[in-house]
């Protein structure tokens, strides 16, 4: 890439690019092809974990700002109509967040700008306007990464901003290439904007097997797992799209000593579907554990002294790995247990039925609701090594295949040939 065009400096843009969720840990990948290949990569977000001189960190644009969902609330729910004073704030915050991203491009000299879904999901709308004006203003060459759009969310669909969703959700500009992650979103996206998009999955470091080691050789005793009881991981957020009462009811039914441990904590939609998880589970009789609190991007302490561990320590120690959801963008959780060679429960969402399942992954599957046979297949896996062993090598090759970085590699050269020619 260096030979077709130089080193370029590339600058990431989101509402938030830190943690575990996927359009950070998409963007981390992402970066990391890049710098592999001599780019120098840029973030601006509302909350990064970035190294500071690549960073440049603006509150405004985070979702979870006061004034962005206060704008949010007078936006979405039941609410048709937009007040004036609305209109008057999207704008002011929008003018603001212009001038932080003119003054992102002009410190660290960006030559292709990467919007990472704040294109996409309307979580922050003025951060989205400001983007498409000052890509139209500048004709900055622009990769804009979706990763799930508003019309594939209930609650977006009853709004007062129809207006700003039709023009920057995404918007359709010609120095905009669009990336989407299934082919569902390639063929709604065409037909319902006459945008044309490139499709690139999510991806593992199939080619460099995770390394595991002994710090989270006492994770099972962390969390209060007896020796003969069953590590089984739900390493989702806790949002009602994720179907965590099939997991529960999966447990319940396998009659085995095990314990559900969800790994993320709630997240963007609320609390209310947590509690609902907490109460199914006790009138389930099964013993589900929220350890968000010591799960994070990084190893460490926390305040009263328990030991925390990352995503790759707890998949490291798990038996099994279940992911019910009823709709997902493409399936980070599903690709990371076959890299951490665990089996998987998964059920037959729609981007998985298109795009996965004819790759011809060994699983268990769910047809919307947990069945006698899901639950025998379930109870052979967790009591058959050998039968594990065939099932995750036999996935890990199919992902190498399929979902490695070699293949993100290509197709990210691609795209900037696309901006920069040879």
């Amino acid at each position: 890439m260096r030979e077709r065009g130089g080193t370029k400096r590339i600058g990431f843009i989101s509402t938030r690019l830190a943690g575990t969720d996927g359009v950070s840990l998409e963007t981390e990948k992402w970066a990391n092809i890049f710098e592999s290949e001599g780019h120098l990569c840029f973030y601006m977000a509302g909350e990064l974990d970035s190294p500071p001189q690549r960073s440049h960190l603006v509150k405004e644009a985070h979702f979870k700002h006061p004034a962005i969902q206060e704008v949010f609330n007078e936006c979405f729910g039941n609410v048709r109509v937009r007040k004036p004073s609305t209109t008057k704030k999207i704008h002011q915050i929008k003018d603001k967040l212009k001038s932080e991203i003119y003054k992102f491009l002009r410190d660290f000299k960006i030559d292709i700008l990467i919007p990472e879904n704040a294109l996409a999901i309307p979580l922050n709308i003025p951060l989205a306007i400001a983007i498409t004006e000052v890509i139209a203003e500048t004709g900055i060459p622009t990769i804009a990464h979706h990763h799930d759009f508003f019309w594939e969310r209930k609650r977006f669909l009853v709004n007062a901003v129809w207006d700003y969703l039709n023009m920057a959700f995404p918007p359709h500009l010609p120095s905009i290439q669009h990336v989407v992650i299934n082919s569902s979103a390639d063929n709604q996206l065409s037909l319902r904007t006459g945008i044309s998009a490139t499709i690139i999955p999510n991806v593992m470091d199939f080619d460099h097997p995770p390394r595991i080691d002994d710090y989270s050789s006492d994770i099972r005793e962390s969390l209060g797992l007896a020796q003969d009881e069953f590590l089984i991981l739900q390493p989702t957020r806790v949002v009602k799209r994720k179907g965590i009462e099939h997991s529960i009811e999966l447990v319940k039914r396998l009659n085995m000593k095990a314990k559900l441990v969800i790994s993320h904590a709630s997240g963007d939609e609320g609390y209310e579907y947590e509690q609902r998880v907490q109460e199914y589970s006790s009138m389930m009789g099964v013993n589900t554990l929220f350890v968000s609190d010591i799960i994070k991007p990084y190893r460490g302490r926390t305040n009263d002294g328990r030991k925390i561990y990352t995503p790759q320590d707890i998949y490291a120690r798990a038996d099994l790995v279940t992911y019910p959801s009823n709709f997902e963008g493409f399936g980070n959780a599903f690709l990371e247990a076959i890299y951490f060679r665990k089996p998987i429960v998964v059920n037959n969402y729609s981007i998985y039925a298109v795009d996965i399942k004819p790759k011809g992954f060994k699983v268990i599957e769910l047809d919307d609701y947990v069945n006698s046979e899901a639950v025998e297949l379930t109870r052979e896996v967790l009591t058959n090594p050998e039968l594990v062993k065939e099932m995750v090598e036999y996935n890990y090759e199919l992902g190498r295949r399929y979902y490695s970085y070699s293949i993100l590699k290509q197709r990210l050269k691609v795209l900037l040939l696309n901006c920069f020619g040879m």
